[in-house]
């Protein structure tokens, strides 16, 4: 089971750079931030965890500049958005931002994607909230065409635009993988259709039912006529304790992703120490 860790990188934290030596150090094997670009004021979209907002989601660095901070710290660390919210990015930027990355962390970026919650924040980017997942689609199916072709192309509703040049194309062929947040009625045709992965949250969830989740993913893929091999699993938010990881490893879960507050080292560096033991759960 590879173990990775998720911070949201907040300009009170640990720097990312930092946060990122101290994992690689440590055996981790990736680095996972997430994205709000900001927070409307008027906060009409309720937290879906309940409660407060809590205020790293208006403090976080833009994760593309957090992730190359701490390659450039290490070697051998991958490099993951927990989630990135492409609803609101522009794909031919967004493409580029994340060759570059890769190019650069010597292909080391995984792109976890995901539709987003905060029907306000996607407002001020222009994005229809009832037509996220439809915008997410082309956006995302767009940056893989600028990726994998010299001369790349994208007609649909959402995204538009004649013959491009644009480099550099990412060190991972053809692609970074792409793994596909959230666990709603359609997740999964959206991972069988265009995604290498599937990135639940583990911690909404219990571990005996995002087994039986993986089941029904495998056999969604075979009837589709994928194979279901090619998708990996990563659970974002997985419990700390070995009897879930050991759980989710015999479920065929390639990665744990574990949470860690926004805080400093005397916060962060004991619990990095006590989580690294589950490597080999």
């Amino acid at each position: 089971m590879l173990i990775g860790a998720s911070m949201f990188a907040t300009d009170y934290a640990m720097r990312p750079d930092e946060l990122a030596r101290e994992l690689e150090q440590r055996g981790y094997e990736s680095l996972w931030v997430p994205e709000h670009t900001h927070i409307p004021a008027s906060r009409r979209t309720a937290y879906p965890g309940g409660g407060d907002l809590p205020k790293e989601y208006w403090h976080t660095y833009d994760p593309f500049i957090a992730l190359t901070a701490a390659a450039a710290a290490t070697r051998k660390l991958r490099l993951g958005t927990g989630i990135c919210l492409i609803i609101q990015r522009d794909p031919i930027i967004t493409a580029k931002e994340i060759a570059s990355l890769d190019m650069l962390s010597g292909g080391r970026f995984i792109f976890g994607i995901g539709g987003g919650w905060n029907v306000e924040e996607m407002e001020n980017h222009g994005t229809n909230f009832k037509k996220r997942w439809r915008v997410l689609r082309e956006r995302v199916l767009a940056m893989k065409e600028i990726w994998t072709k010299e001369e790349a192309e994208f007609h649909g509703e959402f995204v538009n635009f004649d013959k491009i040049w644009c480099h550099p194309k990412p060190a991972q062929k053809p692609h970074p993988p792409v793994l596909m947040g959230g666990d709603g009625p359609t997740t999964f045709e959206r991972v069988i259709q265009f995604c290498d992965g599937w990135l639940p949250l583990g911690f909404r969830a219990a571990a005996t039912d995002l087994v039986k989740r993986i089941t029904d993913l495998r056999h969604q893929a075979e009837v589709a006529g994928r194979d279901p091999k090619t998708i990996s699993i990563t659970v974002f938010g997985a419990e700390p304790d070995r009897a879930t990881i050991s759980e989710l490893a015999k479920a065929g879960v390639e990665r744990a992703v574990l949470m860690l507050p926004a805080a400093q080292r005397d916060t962060v560096l004991p619990l990095l120490d006590r989580y690294s033991q589950l490597s080999d759960a």
